[in-house]
Parts: C-alpha cells; structure tokens; sequence
C-alpha cells in the first residue's frame, strides 16, 4: 500500500517522500532578482524540515515578467555563484530543489515589469492590473527560448528539477484562456492553438536539459471563471503534456479574478474545506500516466495519507503549511500527526513585501507574547 513517506521516483530523481513544498514566493532577492543568502538559509531549513521536493517562487525568464519585490531570476548567468548558495545549502540537508519559471504577463504591473506589460491579446480583463502589451509572434518565440534558457541555467546551477508555471492566470495559462486569448495567429483560436505555447516552451526545455532531468509543469484543473479554462480543457492539455513527456503535472485552479476561489482560499477550518483542488487533479490523473501532485487546502495528515493510498494524487503539495511550520513533515514523520497549525490567514503575504521575505505573522505574534510573558 502506498504511504506518504515512501521514497519514489520523478524521472531520475528520487525523493524521500511524497511531500512537496509547492512554489511559494519568498521576497528574498535582491532588486534584480539575484539569490540571497537570506534565501539560501530559508531553504536549506525547509529541506532539514523533511519535505520530500521545494519548489522555488517564481522566478521570471525576463525582467518584464516580474510581478513582485524580492522575486527571484532566471534571466542571468551571472547568478550562477548565488544560485548555488541556494542548492548547496538544500543539498547539504540531504534536500531536494526544483526551480519554477513563470513569466507573469499581464498580471504585472508597468511598475514592477518596467515596462507596459505583455499578453496574449490587449484586453483589459479583472485579473488584469492595468491594459497589456499584445505579443507579436516574434517575441512569443523568443521567449519560448528564454523559459529554454532558464531551464538551462536551473541544471547548471544545481538544482533538480524545474517546473514551468501554466497556473494562476500568469502568461502561460493567459494563453491557454480563452478570456485573455484572442489572437488570431498560430498561438489563437482552438484549444490546440492556445495550448501551442506551453507545448513549445516544453519541447524547447527538455532540448537544453535532456531526458533524465526531471521537466514538470503547473497546470490550473480550471480558472474558476465563466467562459475561461477549465476541466474538460484542463484534461485534454494534461494529456497533450502526457504525450510530451512531461514528467509531472501539479494541479492547482483559479486566478486573482476568481472570487472565493482563487488559489489561496482563506477560513480553511473544516476536513470538508480541504483538498479544494482533489477533484480536478484525480480528473486530470485518471487522464495521464505521468506522476500528479495535487496542491490546495491540505492540512490533515489523515486526509493527506488517505489520498496517497487510494491513488487520488501521487504527491500532496503545500504551501501556506509551510510558512508556518518549516519542519512540518519531519513533525508527521515522528507520529504527531495532527493538523498544521496554518489558519489560512494569508497574512504572510503581504508583511513579506515591507519586511524583506515571507513569514507567518500568527507565530510572530505567538512567539512575541510568549516572550513578554516569560
């Protein structure tokens, strides 16, 4: 029988269990995107805390992709030396590191891209801060070998994987949405037109990383929209994927128009508001044979085990969990199995971008009282 802390296999990369800390954006670069050794240190905690894979925020294949401060790059060969601080300091844990690219399209801002942002189509759309740029044909190509080259960089840099970010309204799932997409060219129009992009960019990757390296995608189950991306489309770019070889495929849904169903849903207090996601991912891995990874709500080990065993999802992704409890699956690995501490506040967010990186305010303010207390 299947267990949580069984040690398998993505590609050629073995893990020492079934846990993934799913991409999380840390705020710990500097002003161009350049590894810290603030992160570095975060990092290399999160692997002594037992997780068996850690998915980097978001780093951006070119600057006008950024979205926020302290978001980590891929668009530099000069920062191999501080990019290996950050792999180091995972391996040295016995740690396991993956790096996801994302270009955030027109979820950015002039202001932190530097420029207009760019779409597939200009459209104002509620997901959308301000209107975007529409990308000629030329540039779509030209960044289909920027998310190459940063797969490229991720290899030489030491990390173990990459991840390309097809969720939560950024650039690529712009494309696969039939709201932000209404282009008229190749990459427009039918689902295997939309899907062109995404496809490309896979290709091209595994060109400048190989065959053993492990290729995974993030693909939304939906956009949790009318009239966007969703389940029946979902399923059939998750086989599109399949046939490409992509090594795994993490199901999230959602974007920042999508209400009370965004990615990050709050007030997560019952085992019935967990696993928000569940339904999409097992839709999506009774389509494939590559391995799925469900990320969403989770904070029950029971549940969590309950879904490797009966085959709902072969990895059980987390986030927000692990703000607040960096060692939480060295905790469930012991025998406390009880629930995660994380409330679902989403109050590490934004004290991250004043203070220099994430951080779990409730524990903040835990500790501090304790303290004043003692």
């Amino acid at each position: 029988m299947r267990k949580v802390f069984d040690e398998t296999k993505i590609n050629h990369l073995v893990l020492q269990n079934r846990l993934v800390r799913s991409a999380t954006w840390e705020g710990m670069c500097g002003g161009d995107g350049r590894p810290t050794t603030k992160l570095a240190a975060y990092c290399g905690t999160l692997a002594r805390g037992g997780v068996g894979l850690i998915i980097t925020g978001y780093a951006f294949v070119r600057p006008d992709g950024r979205q926020l401060p302290g978001q980590l790059g891929a668009h530099d060969d000069s920062f191999a030396a501080d990019a290996r601080l950050v792999t180091d300091a995972v391996h040295r844990e016995g740690g396991k590191i993956c790096l996801q690219l994302v270009h955030c399209g027109g979820q950015t801002m002039s202001k932190a891209a530097g420029c207009q942002p760019v779409a597939p189509s200009a459209l104002k759309v509620d997901q959308f801060p301000e209107l975007p740029r529409e990308l000629p044909e030329h540039e779509v190509r030209e960044l289909v070998a920027l998310f190459a080259a940063g797969a490229r960089r991720a290899r030489e840099w030491g990390f173990d994987a990459i991840q390309i970010h097809a969720a939560h309204g950024y650039l690529v799932n712009q494309f696969l949405s039939p709201l932000t997409n209404h282009r008229t060219d190749r990459y427009g129009g039918n689902l295997a037109s939309r899907a062109a992009f995404l496809l490309e960019i896979c290709r091209a990757v595994r060109d400048a990383v190989g065959k053993e390296f492990p290729v995974m995608v993030k693909l939304s189950g939906s956009d949790n929209l009318e009239g966007g991306f969703d389940l029946e489309e979902a399923v059939q770019v998750a086989r599109m994927l399949d046939e490409e070889g992509i090594d795994a495929i993490e199901v999230s849904s959602g974007t920042p128009a999508s209400g009370d169903r965004i990615s990050v849903r709050q007030g997560i207090e019952t085992r019935e508001q967990e696993a928000y996601n569940l339904p999409l991912a097992y839709r999506i891995k009774n389509a494939v044979s590559c391995p799925v990874m469900v990320v969403g709500g989770m904070r029950s080990f029971e549940l969590v085990e309950g879904i490797i065993r009966r085959e709902e999802a072969d990895y059980i992704a987390l986030s927000r969990p692990f703000i607040r409890e960096l060692d939480l699956a060295r905790r469930w690995e012991s025998g406390d199995e009880s629930r995660a501490r994380c409330i679902s506040c989403n109050g590490c967010f934004k004290p991250g971008i004043k203070d220099g990186g994430i951080y779990c305010v409730v524990d903040k303010i835990e500790r501090e009282s304790r303290e004043i207390t003692l």
